[in-house]
């Protein structure tokens, strides 16, 4: 373990073999920065005022007595993320919005004054007990946006923002991460004053007085911003770093809302400072929890390549949670964490490199204390060295018997600093040796996918490094196949394309109504679909000889000929993009028309309808969502047939694709008229219109 290591001093100067170890180069991480880098998977927990309102931000015009959760269990919480796999949680104690969950001395818009626990509620130390009792670390947000506060903008609020924080640090226990965010400045409520306040983020909090705040309170805990001081955002809300990414970068440079924020991705090369990434997403579209985003949790494949995107490019993994209105983590949200974890756990299972003969181009001074089996002893805080000037090397790791390999995971030894600039990975492969990747840094740590490989030695070359090349793990996997059922595509041309994301998996369907097997049509390219028809598929593992389970897609004509030829308003060029066969684009009629919306379509064709089928918009921001509709019919686009109206029952909150059938009619051409949309005014939008002939 990094944390066990002794003071640099005595690296240099207490060790008992004859070889000196290297000199650190660059920046080098603190022993706060060395425990947070050991966490690599944490929870965010976003639950306040704007899980009640169904906001991203509030306003700070929130009255307390909103804030009541019906079954709050902050313990499922704990136990939630400690089955997941996480190692803490860090919770949104104060949001932009001014609502404190704990009941602060600074002011009246907090817990005390909600129904919860009738005003005694503290939610903060609620947390903090559930966090030790699952061994879980604890970790807060604090906004220092106050929309809320009636003196933001002056001296008094940054004194009780100051106050907040010593609140926070010094009532609740350890705490390990105290999280700044980069939003500051702006409308809000203020007390009534209802105004726009700007502020100069640089000097208006006095970060430096901040820091020492946090310093004083908890010396262990890193804190977060945009630029640091100690780890910074990754520069997207993604869930990704790049593919380079340092964990030092020039911190002089960076202030809150840097524009530079891309180079936040990568880091500096040239860095100044110990900064290293904290890839934060959250698993829905929102921050918050918002109803109409329960079928958009991330899926699996999303949540898995996030994982290898974040861990696995040196960055620790910051996953949001956004509790429900019960207080609870919803069961959609649970059901994907537990998938993750049960996939991570069998990606890297067996661990395959402590069975592996180990030589190296280079050992530092031929002392065996930086020997090559340091790579693979179990010990970080062990490590294999190169010596001064030695800046090229490699490592060759071999099997007893051939052995099937797809992952890699490695590890420079970082209380000396990151090095490693470019390094390659090689299997021999019948006698061959075949190049599987080359890449650049590796940092705390660094885990390569490629397609599994039979092979007998693997070889790790650094190509350039800053100085002597310093790896304290290297480990082999053998991940078993990435088996989900295959996804459809499917142009307006009827053509489907079945995608999975693990390439060893075979994929098979069927358009006869029967079960997909091995035996079945075998997906290799893309199918034209040119009529109504009943598509399953799965994905198969040829190896384990296991299949996914069946996926159904039901096909009805293809949109090939169907055309958008006319509409109550709205930009007609545009309107392809609602039945594009892509429920994520949408078009939409323009914005305050005094009249209900309507859509025009022409099939091309006369053809036999018995419904239709409408997906709503799907952006993070709806607007325009029909929520009562009126469907017709017609042959020549001039006589119409109302052959269906009604609402969507629960579409706001469930936008998921609106099946209505009626009986069969004969026409050509079909008319969607939007009767009401969600919110005020008429705008409808629409993400995809489709129709039903069977």
């Amino acid at each position: 373990m990094f944390l066990r290591l002794f003071a640099l001093s005595s690296l240099i100067l207490g060790f008992s073999c004859s070889e000196i170890p290297p000199s650190p180069i660059g920046p080098i991480p603190s022993e706060r920065h060395l425990a947070w880098h050991e966490l690599q998977y944490y929870a965010f927990v976003h639950f306040n005022m704007n899980t009640f309102t169904d906001m991203e931000w509030g306003t700070g015009g929130e009255l307390p007595n909103q804030f009541a959760p019906s079954e709050l269990d902050i313990r499922q919480w704990a136990r939630v993320a400690k089955e997941a796999g996480m190692k803490g949680i860090i919770i949104t104690a104060k949001h932009h919005d001014g609502f404190c969950l704990w009941p602060t001395s600074t002011t009246e818009h907090s817990v005390k004054n909600s129904p919860w626990k009738e005003g005694k509620g503290d939610l903060i130390k609620e947390l903090s007990e559930a966090c030790a009792e699952y061994d879980l670390k604890f970790g807060i947000y604090l906004s220092p946006w106050d929309r809320n506060h009636e003196a933001y903008g002056k001296p008094e609020y940054v004194a009780d923002f100051h106050q907040q924080l010593r609140e926070l640090l010094t009532n609740y226990g350890e705490v390990f991460e105290v999280w700044f965010d980069g939003a500051n400045g702006g409308s809000g409520y203020y007390g009534g004053a209802n105004e726009t306040r700007k502020i100069d983020n640089r000097t208006y909090y006095e970060w430096e007085k901040t820091t020492e705040i946090v310093r004083e309170l908890q010396p262990n805990a890193v804190i977060f911003s945009d630029g640091g001081p100690d780890i910074r955002w990754v520069g997207t809300e993604e869930g990704w770093a790049n593919e380079t990414n340092w964990s030092v970068m020039r911190r002089d440079e960076i202030y809150p809302g840097w524009p530079r924020y891309v180079e936040l991705r990568s880091g500096h090369e040239d860095g100044t400072h110990w900064l290293p990434a904290e890839v934060n997403t959250s698993i829905r579209p929102g921050w918050y929890y918002h109803p109409r985003e329960d079928h958009q949790v991330k899926s699996l494949p999303r949540l898995v390549r996030t994982y290898y995107e974040s861990i696995g490019r040196n960055g620790n993994f910051l996953l949001n949670l956004p509790v429900d209105t019960r207080g609870l983590v919803h069961e959609n949200d649970v059901a994907k964490l537990m998938a993750l974890k049960k996939q991570l756990d069998a990606d890297f299972k067996v661990e395959l490199a402590q069975s592996t003969k180990l030589t190296a181009s280079n050992i530092r001074g031929g002392d065996m204390t930086y020997a090559p089996t340091k790579v693979n002893d179990g010990d970080n805080s062990t490590y294999w060295a190169t010596d001064d000037g030695v800046t090229k090397a490699s490592l060759t790791l071999e099997f007893e018997r051939p052995t099937e390999v797809n992952r890699i995971l490695l590890q420079e030894y970082i209380p000396l600093g990151q090095r490693v600039k470019k390094f390659s990975i090689e299997a021999e492969i019948d006698g061959e040796w075949t190049t599987l990747d080359e890449q650049t840094t590796i940092g705390y740590k660094r885990i390569l996918q490629f397609n599994t490989v039979r092979t007998t030695q693997m070889k790790v070359n650094f190509l350039e490094a800053k100085g002597p090349i310093t790896i304290s793990t290297i480990a082999l996997y053998r991940a078993p196949s990435f088996l989900v059922a295959p996804q459809l595509k499917r142009n307006k041309a009827g053509i489907v394309t079945l995608s999975v994301p693990d390439p060893e998996v075979e994929m098979y369907y069927t358009l006869d109504g029967n079960e997909p097997s091995s035996q079945t049509l075998r997906f290799t390219a893309p199918i034209p679909v040119e009529s109504p028809v009943t598509l399953k598929a799965i994905g198969y593992d040829s190896q384990s000889g296991k299949s996914s389970e069946i996926e159904i897609y039901e096909l009805d004509l293809p949109k090939k000929e169907w055309k958008v030829i006319s509409s109550s308003s709205g930009d007609l060029t545009t309107a392809e993009f609602l039945i594009d066969e892509d429920p994520d684009t949408f078009w939409a009629t323009d914005e305050k028309v005094d009249a209900p919306q309507e859509i025009v379509i022409d099939l091309g064709n006369q053809e036999e309808l018995r419904g239709f089928t409408y997906w709503p918009i799907q952006e993070r921001y709806p607007f325009g969502i029909i929520t009562s509709y009126a469907f017709s019919v017609s042959n020549d686009a001039r006589s119409w047939t109302t052959v269906a109206n009604g609402e969507f029952a629960n579409i706001v909150n469930s936008r998921l694709m609106q099946k209505v059938t009626f009986s069969q009619t004969s026409g050509r051409y079909i008319k969607l008229k939007a009767l009401t949309v969600d919110g005020t005014g008429f705008q409808a939008s629409f993400a995809e219109v489709g129709v039903i002939t069977r």
